[in-house]
């Protein structure tokens, strides 16, 4: 065996590099995403600016699961104002931008296992991804590896979990008011079209529904003080998107996570709009069945 044709590697600081450096790394990643390892992701911007704020480093986008990344890149180790910042980052873009699923994203060159173990705390709770970069000279170029150490853990939905109380109506007319709770009196008929085994249940998480006794949360329902959010589950579709848009559907996001469409609703939304309402909740009912 010739040894000669494996070579050592020679691992650089960039962050002590007179060549390299954030800008130019920053430009690196802008330049073809995809070396991060996590898709096909398109640059949306570069140092964005934030209300209030910085600038986030990098906006990237993942059109076919309409997700955006929120990156912040750091040479040398994470620390506190890193791991706040991009926290921070995230969100305030997820809020300003509902329409999309977000996740934080912490590049660093060393992320030691003490700040490792403060991001896991968040994990679950906020969608947050931890890639170490590594940076290695050869002859005169250099060459950049990223390498994913904590990837985004996804929390069980509530209606899948076994933890679900049960409650009345009472529950929810304290929570809300009488008022609204008269918009989920208006949408369960329409459901019952579609099924008119389907009843109400309720729950402290949610305002949920059974088939024959069994729950069947092809959608569910939260109140709120003015409105309801209806939420149900569909797979996310330009059609799907279009439909809900031409007919004037407040739509306050889709969740990647659930695979939810979550809607706000009043009641001259099911009064005007029952027919397409209907449809979208049929489509629901056979997608979740």
């Amino acid at each position: 065996m010739d040894l000669s044709k494996i070579i050592e590697l020679e691992a650089i600081s960039l962050k002590g590099s007179n060549e390299i450096n954030e800008k130019y790394t920053q430009e690196y990643i802008a330049n073809d995403p995809s070396v991060l390892g996590l898709g096909e992701l398109i640059l949306k911007d570069k140092e964005r600016i934030q209300p209030n704020a910085g600038r986030l480093d990098l906006l990237l986008y993942d059109s076919e699961n309409n997700r955006r990344y929120e990156v912040e890149l750091q040479l040398g180790k994470t620390d506190e104002s890193h791991i706040i910042r991009t926290i921070e980052y995230w969100d305030i873009e997820r809020k300003r931008y509902p329409q999309y699923d977000h996740c934080a994203v912490i590049i660093a060159e060393d992320i030691t296992s003490r700040f490792l173990n403060v991001i896991q705390l968040f994990n679950g709770h906020i969608p947050l991804i931890a890639i170490k970069m590594s940076a290695f000279k050869i002859d005169s170029k250099y060459a950049i590896k990223f390498t994913k150490i904590l990837d985004e853990l996804k929390l069980a939905v509530d209606e899948d979990e076994d933890d679900i109380i049960s409650t009345d109506r009472n529950y929810w007319e304290s929570r809300s008011t009488k008022d609204v709770m008269t918009i989920v009196d208006d949408v369960v008929p329409v459901i019952q079209e579609i099924d008119p085994t389907i009843a109400v249940k309720y729950n402290k998480q949610y305002i949920g529904l059974t088939r024959n006794g069994i729950a069947f949360n092809f959608a569910i329902m939260r109140a709120k003080k003015k409105y309801i959010r209806l939420e149900f589950k569909l797979e996310q579709s330009e059609d799907i998107d279009k439909l809900i848009d031409d007919n004037g559907l407040d739509v306050l996001e889709y969740s990647l996570r659930s695979s939810r469409y979550k809607i706000k609703l009043n009641k001259s939304d099911v009064n005007n709009k029952k027919e397409i309402l209907k449809d979208l909740l049929e489509k629901s009912y056979k997608y979740f069945g």
